[in-house]
């Protein structure tokens, strides 16, 4: 039988941490790290600051746990896609949608890659499972390249590294400068016509180049 947790409530280790990392994505993508509060995460939680740093050991390394989530989650949704099954042009088409798509849904992931920038990756640097999972994106756009050559697809030969900065940029900026670009230029990112526009237009420019 479970134990009790200390707010008298039953134990699930795995959905108490889940929990915990919900919550301090939110408060560190608000607060970073220096203003984020462990207080306040285990207020939030009904848990406590003890159990917390039993889970995770520290603050800094609840952030570290907060941003190898993020990215896991990015990187499972990608791999989830089964790209290899498609053709080449479509296969990149979809990988730029859901880049795309997922940074307009979770600006909580923008500003925490945002945050570890300020930092020159600190915390990031630390971390194994972060390196690990990113080799997964530039693999599959490796594939995608590979295959797009060898079909004539595409012309041009390049680096899929290159090619996943291109898209990252163009996704990442749109959310974190969306409130200094949209003051200075009076036009708001988040419009649908606009968010359409984009998404069609970003892809439009990664093919383009590709086929020279």
């Amino acid at each position: 039988m479970a134990g009790k947790a200390e707010n008298g409530r039953k134990n699930d280790p795995q959905r108490t941490q889940e929990n915990i990392l919900e919550v301090a994505t939110e408060e560190f993508s608000t607060h970073g790290l220096a203003g984020g509060r462990v207080d306040a995460i285990a207020e939030r939680t009904r848990t406590s600051k003890r159990m917390i740093y039993y889970y995770f050991g520290s603050k800094e390394g609840l952030y570290l746990a907060v941003l190898e989530r993020s990215y896991r989650k990015i990187r499972t949704l990608e791999a989830d896609l089964q790209l290899s099954n498609l053709e080449p042009e479509e296969a990149l088409r979809v990988l730029i949608s859901t880049t795309f798509d997922h940074d307009e849904a979770h600006p909580d992931f923008v500003r925490l890659v945002s945050i570890e920038n300020i930092h020159h990756a600190a915390h990031m640097l630390r971390s194994e499972a972060i390196r690990d999972l990113n080799v997964s994106v530039i693999e599959t756009i490796a594939g995608i390249l590979e295959r797009g050559i060898d079909q004539g697809v595409f012309t041009r030969p390049a680096d899929p590294i290159d090619i996943h900065m291109m898209i990252s940029a163009f996704c990442f900026f749109r959310v974190s400068n969306r409130y200094t670009f949209g003051s200075i230029f009076r036009r708001d990112l988040s419009e649908p016509g606009t968010i359409e526009r984009h998404r069609t237009m970003i892809a439009d420019a990664v093919i383009g180049y590709l086929k020279g």
